[in-house]
C-alpha cells in the first residue's frame, strides 16, 4: 500500500507530563491566607477593645432610677410605642476640671432641653425650660440624705437640691409628659466634642468680651473651638443679661452643631466617628436605658433620616413673672396646649422665619405664639443660617 503521510492513532505522540507542584507558590499561598486571618482577628480584637472603651465612657445613673420608682404612683403614663421623650440636662459643677469656670460645691443644671421624639421619627422638637422659671418642685431626696420640702421655686432648684430625679418629677408635674430617658452633659466633656467636630459655626451681631465666661469674640460668622463655644453658651453678662437670649444662642449653637455633624459625614466616617464618640461618650451620665454605645447609636441612626428643617427648638412660652421681673411664668394657655401636642405625639407648628431685624421670634418679653386653635410657635430650626438666628441681626457678615 501506498504510503499518504499520514499518523494512525496509534503513533499519535504521547502528551507532556504534568509539571510537578510549585512547592514555593503553595507556601506564598498559605501565608497568604495565615496573614489575612491575623489580619482579620487583630481587627476584631482592635475594634472590640475600642468598642469597650467607649461603652466604658459613659456613667451610669442608677441612683436616678431608684429614686423615681419610688415615686411611680405620682408619675405620668409613658406614650408607649415608638415614642420617646428625652430629657437632657447642662450639668453646671464647678468641681474638678470645670473649676476654673467658678466656685466649687453644689451642681446646677443651667439647661434643661425636653426632646421629643415621635413614634414615626418624621421631626425632632427640642424645648427648652428656662432656669428662672417659677414652678412647683415637689418634696425631694436630698444627695445628703435628707428631703426638700414641696416649694414653688425657680426651675433650677429641683437640680441643685435634688438632682436628676427631682428635675425629672417637677418636669413631669409641669408638663404632664412621661420622662423616658435622661441624659446629662458636663462643661469638659461638651468641650472636646466640639474640638472633636472640628468647631461649630455660629454668628454674632456685635463683637463681645466677658472675663467670668473667659470670652473674646468678634461679631460676624465664625467657627467656635472648645472653650470659646463654652462661652458662647453660657454668658449671660456680656450679652443682655437675661436667660431668655442666653436660650436663644444654646438653641442657635445645637443647630448647628447639628448641620455640622452631617455635613461632615461622621456617622459614616470611621477617622471622624470614634474622635466624636470618644468626647460625646466622656461627657456624659445616662439612665439605664442610655448608657450603651449601642443604645446611643440606635437612638442616632433613628435621627439620622430626620430634615434638618423638621429639627426644630422652641422656648415654652413664658414672660416675665409678676412678682418678680428677674424670673419667669408660663404663658396659658400657650404652655398647655404645647404640653398637649408633645403629650399626645403630634406636631408641633414651629414659625422660624426672620423677623425685619433677622431675628426669629418675638422678643424676650412676649413669646406667646401666634393665636388661634392651632397656634403656631417662634422657634429656630437645624436648616437656619446661623447669621439669621437671634442675636446675629444685621450685623453679621
Amino acid at each position: 500500500m501506498t504510503d499518504t503521510g499520514t499518523t494512525t492513532a496509534d503513533e499519535a505522540p504521547a502528551p507532556a507530563p504534568a509539571p510537578p507542584p510549585a512547592p514555593r507558590r503553595r507556601r506564598w499561598l498559605r501565608w497568604v491566607a495565615l496573614g489575612t486571618s491575623v489580619l482579620v482577628l487583630a481587627a476584631t480584637g482592635v475594634g472590640w477593645a475600642l468598642y469597650q472603651k467607649l461603652n466604658g465612657n459613659i456613667r451610669t445613673d442608677r441612683d436616678t432610677a431608684e429614686e423615681l420608682a419610688r415615686h411611680e404612683n405620682e408619675r405620668p403614663a409613658a406614650a408607649g410605642g415608638e415614642v420617646q421623650n428625652i430629657l437632657l440636662l447642662g450639668s453646671d459643677s464647678r468641681d474638678g476640671a470645670n473649676a476654673e469656670y467658678g466656685r466649687g460645691g453644689t451642681e446646677r443644671a443651667d439647661t434643661t432641653i425636653l426632646l421629643h421624639l415621635p413614634a414615626d421619627r418624621s421631626d425632632a422638637t427640642a424645648v427648652s425650660l428656662p432656669r428662672d422659671l417659677m414652678v412647683d418642685i415637689p418634696g425631694c431626696s436630698r444627695p445628703d440624705g435628707g428631703t426638700t420640702r414641696p416649694q414653688f421655686a425657680q426651675f433650677n432648684w429641683a437640680f441643685e437640691y435634688g438632682g436628676a430625679a427631682c428635675t425629672i418629677r417637677t418636669v413631669e408635674r409641669l408638663t404632664g409628659i412621661r420622662v423616658d430617658h435622661h441624659l446629662i452633659v458636663d462643661f469638659s466633656g461638651f468641650k472636646e466634642l466640639v474640638d472633636a467636630l472640628g468647631g461649630v459655626e455660629v454668628c454674632l451681631r456685635e463683637e463681645v468680651h466677658d472675663q467670668d465666661a473667659h470670652l473674646d469674640l468678634d461679631a460676624g460668622r465664625q467657627t467656635l473651638y472648645g472653650a470659646d463655644a463654652l462661652g458662647f453658651v453660657r454668658a449671660r453678662k456680656s450679652f443682655d443679661g437675661s436667660d431668655t437670649q442666653r436660650i436663644e444662642r444654646q438653641q442657635q449653637f445645637l443647630g448647628s452643631l447639628v448641620k455640622k455633624t452631617r455635613s461632615n459625614g461622621v456617622l459614616l466616617n470611621p477617622a471622624k466617628l470614634y474622635p466624636v464618640l470618644n468626647a460625646a461618650t466622656s461627657a456624659l451620665t445616662a439612665d439605664t436605658g442610655l448608657d450603651s454605645l449601642r443604645e446611643l447609636y440606635d437612638l442616632v441612626r433613628s435621627l439620622r433620616e430626620i430634615p434638618e428643617e423638621q429639627v426644630r427648638f422652641l422656648t415654652v412660652p413664658r414672660r416675665p413673672y409678676a412678682q418678680d421681673g428677674n424670673r419667669d411664668e408660663l404663658v396659658q394657655p400657650a404652655a398647655d396646649r404645647l404640653f398637649t401636642l408633645l403629650r399626645d405625639d403630634l406636631p408641633v407648628p414651629v414659625d422660624d422665619e426672620p423677623d425685619a431685624d433677622g431675628s426669629a421670634g418675638e422678643g424676650a418679653d412676649d413669646t406667646s405664639p401666634s393665636p388661634g386653635p392651632t397656634p403656631t410657635y417662634r422657634g429656630t430650626t437645624a436648616a437656619r443660617d446661623v447669621c439669621t438666628q437671634e442675636g446675629a441681626g444685621n450685623g453679621a457678615n
